[in-house]
């Protein structure tokens, strides 16, 4: 428990040191155009951090960081020193001004010290058996697509923003939502395909198949992937008729069960804390008696569990108790861990695919911007001041809206890696049942973080790339936010960083491309391609040394 603790203290650290390292890509533009002062942009964008955590629903990108590492290697230990070396490559590119990724620094240092203790204890072995090399791979690539892409929209947004027809500008803004908006649904429609196969165990039994190679699991792989191409009828009108009917449609004609026994095993193995004995019995001998007589009681009662749909609870409940008793105190908390409610479990799984607030909020934005021209070209006298005015207010919205992407993309990596100490620790099952203190505090950390200010590296991102007028400041800023909702959307753990950089060149190439002070760029560059690998030599490391003190 106690290293537990320290952990979750370390993740929140980290998620602070986040906040600082990473408040200059929220407020960068803001303050270098004199909109707000230092003091006021971190005020502004702290509490847009924490409004992130009323949002985003899904924890796409928390669940890609959880799961960057196979379970078999992740252990409080491994997560310690992955932590601490995450901690250290921060503070160092912070303290010399350098916008590295936290996202990649926490991703290598994960990773690395997963890869020493999977060498440590078993020796050579393949890296994909260890790491999850098709996230990691997304990742990487999103190192160099995630600032493309933001300049690439950056630029679309200043040349539609220096347009001087301004039914030309907003026609191209409508048209503009219009798409986001369709693609928003294109998202959300293919989030609620992986939250079927999710709740199918589909990715579970993938893992035991293709990584484990557990033959055995085939034809429940096999049932698990029909059950979920069976749901994809009913999903589509989930947009119209909500998570419930469509969970209510799938119950009556998709059979829920195996699914349920899968559930009511999940119970079993929580209520006899088979998962936290298993990884305390990998440090600590004493426990592998009590982990073998837990694994005994749970495949015990695994076949009757499996006569729940012919027996009912109460008689699956009273077979249980009759063959291992425990005790009358015990039962209602045992009866509880075996209840499941498939239906209500598969509506909050969809649930979290819905997108509405995020797709209206980036689209209200835009429909906003729409009005201030009309109001500001066509009602008002149009003059060079009421522009540039105009253009401050407006990198409110957008700094705002950043700052959002900022705390809904960041704050759930951290939100990932306590999920894997406390599914480690055997305190959940998995990263669907992290409990609600963890995003609240993930969110509170990043924000309080946010408000300590990093002013080297805003020195740098303000200044140092290219000069920056309100135009472009929204321009960037809004760019950024886009880029950070679509590829949240994705559950892509992308840097902020990498992203408001890539949106600041791209107002900058609008320009002319001698805007874009090169050099400058080049070694943000070699920063951001050489974080992971240096954080994982760091992650190792810090396992290696962790593993001496404790021998």
């Amino acid at each position: 428990m106690t290293l537990l603790i320290i952990v979750i203290a370390l993740a929140l650290i980290f998620d602070f040191i986040n906040g600082f390292h990473d408040a200059a890509n929220s407020i960068a533009t803001i303050v270098s155009t004199k909109v707000l002062t230092p003091f006021q942009a971190v005020l502004w964008a702290a509490f847009f951090n924490f409004v992130a955590f009323l949002i985003f629903k899904d924890h796409a990108v928390a669940n890609t960081i959880g799961k960057t590492v196979y379970s078999d290697f992740i252990t409080l230990p491994v997560i310690f020193s992955g932590l601490i070396a995450a901690i250290i490559w921060n503070l160092l590119t912070w303290w010399y001004g350098i916008p590295s990724s936290s996202s990649h620094t926490l991703i290598g240092g994960f990773a690395g010290s997963a890869l020493a203790y999977a060498f440590i204890s078993k020796g050579m072995m393949p890296i994909n058996e260890i790491i999850d090399g098709g996230k990691i791979g997304k990742t990487v690539a999103f190192i160099f697509l995630a600032p493309v892409v933001g300049m690439i929209i950056s630029m679309f947004f200043t040349l539609i923003f220096i347009q001087n027809k301004t039914w030309l500008k907003v026609g191209i803004l409508l048209a503009t939502s219009v798409a986001l908006w369709f693609l928003f649904i294109d998202f959300q429609e293919d989030k609620l395909n992986e939250s079927a196969k999710k709740f199918f165990r589909v990715d579970k039994y993938t893992y035991e198949v293709e990584v484990k190679h557990d033959e055995s699991k085939i034809k429940k792989l096999e049932k698990a992937k029909e059950n979920a191409k069976l749901c994809a009828p009913y999903l589509s009108s989930y947009e119209s008729n909500g998570a419930k009917a469509v969970a209510e449609e799938i119950a009556k004609n998709v059979s829920l069960k195996e699914v349920t026994i899968s559930k009511i095993e999940d119970g079993l193995k929580k209520y006899y804390k088979l998962d936290q004995l298993k990884n305390k019995s990998k440090v600590d001998p004493t426990f592998k008696h009590d982990y073998e007589v837990a694994q005994e009681h749970v495949d015990s009662l695994k076949p009757i569990a499996k006569k729940f749909f012919d027996i009912g609870l109460d008689s699956m409940v009273a077979e249980m108790n009759a063959k291992y008793p425990v005790g009358a105190d015990n039962l209602k908390e045992f009866k509880k861990a075996v209840t499941v409610d498939a239906k209500a479990d598969l509506a909050k799984e969809l649930d979290k695919a819905d997108n509405k607030v995020v797709r209206w909020g980036l689209i209200g934005a835009l429909l906003l911007f729409c009005l201030i021209f009309i109001y500001n070209e066509k009602i008002k006298e149009p003059t060079a001041t009421r522009t540039g005015n105009m253009f401050k207010k407006l990198q409110l919205l957008s700094s705002a809206a950043f700052s959002i992407g900022h705390g809904g993309n960041d704050a759930q990596k951290v939100m990932g890696i306590i999920a894997a100490a406390l599914i480690a620790h055997g305190d959940i099952v998995d990263i669907k049942a992290m409990p609600d203190w963890v995003p609240l505090s993930c969110y509170l950390a990043i924000g309080i973080g946010t408000l300590s200010g990093g002013w080297k590296i805003v020195k740098t991102m303000g200044t140092k790339i290219t000069k920056v007028t309100p135009l472009e400041g929204v321009s960037a800023e809004t760019a950024g936010a886009t880029t950070l909702f679509l590829t949240e959307q994705m559950g892509i753990p992308v840097s902020t960083t990498h992203t408001i950089t890539g949106a600041i060149i791209g107002v900058g190439v609008t320009k002319r491309l001698s805007a874009v002070r090169w050099g400058v760029t080049v070694s943000l560059l070699w920063a951001w391609v050489l974080t992971i690998p240096i954080s994982a030599l760091l992650g190792g490391l810090v396992f290696w040394i962790y593993n001496l003190i404790a021998l």
